[in-house]
This record gives C-alpha cells, structure tokens and sequence, in this order.
C-alpha cells in the first residue's frame, strides 16, 4: 500500500522555486579564498576582570588637535603658512587648549611657523611641537618652543616586534635606552635649564604602534621613560598610546588602554592620551572605549584628516559627548565655518555624509523619515507653547535627528530635502517652513504627487524655491489676478428670514469686466458661498474638506483657511475635487478668500466653464 502525502501550496512553491535557483558559487579574481593563510587574527592581552564595559563617561578629554602636524603631513599639497595661520586661529576660537603645530626640526617654513603659534598663542593654550629621537633635531624643536607660556615637547619611538626589528633592527634593551636617553635630554633643556623657567614645560612620550607593541613591553618602555623624566601629580608626564594602525576591533583597543593603567605605576602623574587612527574604520569607537578603560586625552583632527584612512575625528567625539549631555568643552557652534576652513585650508571636500559637518546628515529625503521628523517638530513646539517652555533649552526629542541642527549653527530649512523618492512629509514640511502654512493630510497626498512628478520629470532633487513656485501654481496661491476670474465687490451673509437656521450669502461680483448680482442659500457663510457659485456657474459645487488654523502669534496672528471643493469635470464628465487655500487676519475672509481662489483656479485650468454674463 502506498502512503500518500499532503503538500501544501506554501511547500510546493518552495520547492519549486529551491529547484529553481541554481547555486551561487564565487569566483575570487584577487581575494584569496582562505585569507587565513596570509592574514591572522590579532591578539589582544587577557583581562580576567576587565573593568571598561561597567563605566559610563562623564566628562570631555583633554583635547589636542593634530591638525596643523599628523593631519597637514598627510595632504597631497600642504598648508601654506597663511593657511596654517588662519587654521590655528580657528582652532583656537574653537576652544582648544593643546593644539600641536608642527614638526619644527623638518623644514625652516615647520620653524617659524612654531614661532609664529609660540608668539600668538593665548596664555592658556599650549603649543606641542614633535621630534624624532636625535639630539641636533631635538635641540631644533625647543629652540622653537622658547619663550612660549605653555609648551610641550612630543618625542615618539616605535615599540612593536615588526617595527624595531623590520624599520629600525632594534631590541628591546636598545629601544628602552634610546627614549631613557632622549627623555634625559629633553628635560636638561627644558624644564631643568633655568633659562627657560618662564615656561610650563609638558613632556609627552609616545611608544609609536602601541597598538601592535606587546603589553609588558609598553608598560616597561614608559617605566624607564617615567623615572627619566620624574613628573609630578601637578605637571604629569603624557603617555600617548597611539593606534598608529589600527590593529583590531575597538575593544581590543579598550583592553590594552585597561591593561597599561593597571600595570603602569604612579598613575596619578600620568595623564593617559590616545591617538587612534581609523584603519579600519572604527576610530571613533576605539576612543569612545579608551575613554572607558581610563584614557584622558585624545589627539586627533577636526573631521578626521590624517594619514592613510586618517586620524580620529574631533568632531563626532566632541559633538556625541555634546548629544549625551556632556559638555564637550569644544564650540561647533557654527559649524559651516569650521567646514569653510577644513576644506579650504587641506584642499580636501570633507564628505556630504561625515557625522554632524556633512551638508546631507541632517537632511531627510525618505518619505517617512520626513513624515516622523514633522510629525516630530510639531509635537515639540505643541509641548513648548503649552508649556512656556524655550525652545532651545527644552528636551530635544525629535525621530532620526539626535542633535538640534540650530546648535551647530544650521538652520531647519536644510532638514528635509524634497527629490523623487520623498513623500508627503517633505513636501508639507518645506510648505510650512517657507509659508507657515500646515496642510491638511489629504492635500499632502495630492502636492507630494505633483512634486514627485516634477522631480522625476526634472532627474533631481527639488529645491525649497522651486517647491514653493510649484504650490502657488497648482493652487493658485497669492496670484491677484488669473485669466477670466471672478473677482468679488462686495458681499453680505445674513439669516435667511424664511428659515432663521439658514444663512443667505448676497453680493456682487465682477466677471469678464461685467458687474453682477451673487446670491446663494446655505447652512453658513462658507455653504452659502458655494451654492452662489454654483448658481452663477450652472455648476453643482460642494464642499469635500474644510480645515483652518492660525498662523504666527499676538496682533500679528492671521488665520489659514485649506478648502477642497467638490465639482463635476466638463472634459470628462467625472465628479473631481480642487484644493485651496486663503491666508487673512478675519476667518471668514480667509475661507472666502479660499473659495475664490480655488473656484478661479477651476476656470483658469479649463475645468469650469464661465458662462456669459
């Protein structure tokens, strides 16, 4: 006996569409297939209780900005000197307290402008410069920091395995002396000469390619350098901890800054910096994590410039700090110009999508994004009106925008752009930013569509200007005078006598240059109205929609009247409807004001025929 079996449809159409679809097999051209035996998996140090993934962040960094150095080093074309200078005013304005300037040892044009940072810096602000381990070039750099109120002096030494023994064939014994011995150097010209006793001398050592370097190494290597140099808990010697590549992922980074900190002595005369650069992609992430396990310092660049993939970006730090209510002890007030002398001054665009700089990321094409970010402002200005509430101190809780565009110095027009792909939200949003003007969720569906039209029959985006010249056409809007409209005189409601529930709407109009009278009966101003036109016209008018609101506030408060009207389409004998609207300081005027507007639109578009007077 055979057993049969039930297939149902769902499992038939599954299995024919698995026999269907042939297997995918990848052809790799330059890719290895098994990148394991070219690559291995990077080894972070072991943390049997690490501590970083408890801790919150409650405070800024220290901040150095590397721009004028790490970041100008790394542009196809360098800064000229005025470029230089007008960069390092803005990063002063910008509130940067520790800004490395140069590499004075490499070039006369690195040495003067040191001089010129020295000479025009702030008395809080302390001006870096770097040098390599030798003793002329390091005789070179102070000799460019002299006289200054602040300096610090940043001398570097590469500790991982593959660079000592690849770059410089180095031990470990080798390189430990080599800093002991540039350490002893710095501080005999520096804080120990009495002749430059006027200046606040910092000393900051980097074991260049921490990330790659092992943990007891690292550790051992600042030891050596710490006792050379004897800090003290109020001027504290700078241990930077770079990810000169990016090595693995942010974590792993987390752990090592955790690992040094804990094995490190004497940490309250250490300050613990970071120099992360983005390899891979996740230097920020990276940071955010070492501020985690204890780091506090961060070097980078304003929008992330720098070698290879770059350097850390100042910005987003600063600025997620900002948007979890951190002050950032940065202002970005005014971001545009920050942008204005980014790129200017490296002669590279910083992206369109770079994280709060970017000129689209605070700009929503998607339709729902657009709608939630209306709907979004429209509920914050609701709770701040009946709260009393200033809209700039208030919460800011608004869908897709984690950071108030005005903060930085932007303004909400750019917040929602209109092209082909965008819906009603977008559309009425540039309608009520341009003209106050709130539409109704139906008229919404019927612009956005002529908008939508318009963008695909254009190949891009709308501007706000073009929008706006758009809704004027389709509706009619503020145009004083149209072809063969009906224009009105004068005009009176009153109670009808026979039926005191009623009104009677009784003027005049002017049609083709002709006067004439204007009557019609109705429930109230508005129906009445209709019921005149469609007595003057020969046409059944009606009214689909009627909604209004007001618009600004005080003595200066007018009131928008939206009206659809309902009719019957001469061409194609089919009943259609027609939306309008009016802007006046009396109601009632606006919603007549929104009748003939519409009513006219309807003749001057040929859908209502206008009979001979």
């Amino acid at each position: 006996m055979i057993k049969q079996t039930s297939i149902s449809l769902a499992q038939q159409a599954s299995k024919s569409m698995t026999k269907s679809i042939p297997p995918v097999t990848l052809t790799y051209k330059n890719m290895l297939k098994d990148p394991s035996v070219k690559y291995k998996p990077f080894k972070g140090p072991v943390l049997t209780n690490r501590k970083w993934p408890n801790n919150t962040i409650k405070k800024a960094p220290r901040w150095l900005s590397t721009d004028l150095r790490d970041g100008n080093q790394s542009l196809p074309d360098p800064m000229n000197v005025e470029q230089k200078k007008e960069y390092f005013h803005k990063l002063v304005d910008l509130g940067f307290k520790e800004i490395e300037v140069a590499f004075p040892s490499a070039s006369q044009t690195d040495f003067d402008f040191t001089r010129y940072a020295v000479e025009n810096a702030p008395d809080d602000v302390s001006i870096q410069a770097l040098t390599q381990s030798r003793e002329h070039l390091i005789r070179r750099t102070i000799d460019s920091l002299r006289g200054a109120k602040r300096a610090t002096v940043h001398t570097y030494l590469a500790t991982s395995d593959m660079f000592r023994e690849i770059v410089f064939n180095m031990s470990q014994e080798e390189a430990i002396e080599k800093a002991v011995e540039t350490t002893k150097l710095v501080r005999e010209l520096t804080k120990d000469d009495p002749s430059t006793a006027g200046t606040y001398w910092s000393y900051e050592f980097s074991p260049e390619t921490f990330s790659d370097t092992p943990m007891d190494f690292a550790v051992k290597i600042c030891e050596a350098v710490k006792e050379a140099w004897e800090p003290t808990e109020s001027n504290p010697i700078i241990f930077n901890l770079p990810a000169t590549v990016e090595m693995a992922t942010p974590n792993v980074y987390a752990d090592q800054i955790e690992y040094f900190i804990n094995n490190i002595t004497e940490r309250e005369k250490i300050c613990v910096s970071t120099h992360n650069h983005n390899d891979r992609g996740c230097a920020v992430a990276a940071t955010e994590l070492a501020l985690l396990a204890g780091a506090d310092r961060v070097e980078g660049c304003v929008f992330g410039n720098g070698e290879r993939t770059g350097n850390v970006d100042l910005v987003t730090l600063a600025l997620n700090l900002y948007t979890q209510g951190i002050p950032p002890n940065l202002d970005f007030s005014d971001i545009s110009s920050v942008l204005d002398v980014v790129e200017r001054c490296n002669k590279i665009p910083v992206s369109p999508r770079a994280p709060y700089g970017g000129d689209l990321v605070v700009c929503a094409f998607s339709g729902s994004h657009q709608d939630a970010i209306k709907k979004g402002f429209a509920l914050q200005e609701k709770y701040n009106k009946e709260h009393n509430t200033d809209t700039k101190n208030s919460q800011w809780r608004i869908p897709y925008l984690p950071l108030d565009p005005k903060d930085i110095g932007r303004d909400y027009e750019a917040v929602i752009r209109v092209n082909s792909q965008s819906g009603k939200g977008g559309t009425a949003w540039v309608i009520l930013r341009s003209l106050g003007l709130d539409l109704p969720r139906p008229m919404q569906i019927e612009f956005s569509a002529q908008v939508q039209e318009a963008a695909d029959a254009l190949k891009r985006e709308l501007q706000p200007k073009g929008i706006i010249e758009l809704f004027k056409k389709t509706y009619n809007f503020e145009n004083p005078s149209i072809k063969n409209s009906i224009n009105l005189i004068n005009y009176n409601v009153e109670k009808d006598p026979q039926n005191p529930e009623k009104r009677i709407f009784i003027g005049q109009v002017e049609v083709n240059g002709k006067t004439t009278d204007f009557k019609g009966v109705g429930n109230g101003p508005i129906s009445s109205l209709i019921d005149a036109f469609s007595q003057l016209l020969n046409v059944k008018l009606g009214v689909a929609n009627y909604t209004e609101h007001s618009i600004g506030s005080g003595s200066r408060t007018q009131a928008a009247s939206f009206i659809q009207i309902t009719y019957m389409n001469d061409s194609t004998n089919e009943a259609a409807t027609k939306w309008g609207v009016g802007i006046h300081e009396d109601v009632s005027e606006a919603s007549i004001k929104a009748i003939f507007t519409t009513v006219n639109n309807l003749i001057s578009s040929g859908d209502i025929v206008v009979p001979e007077i």
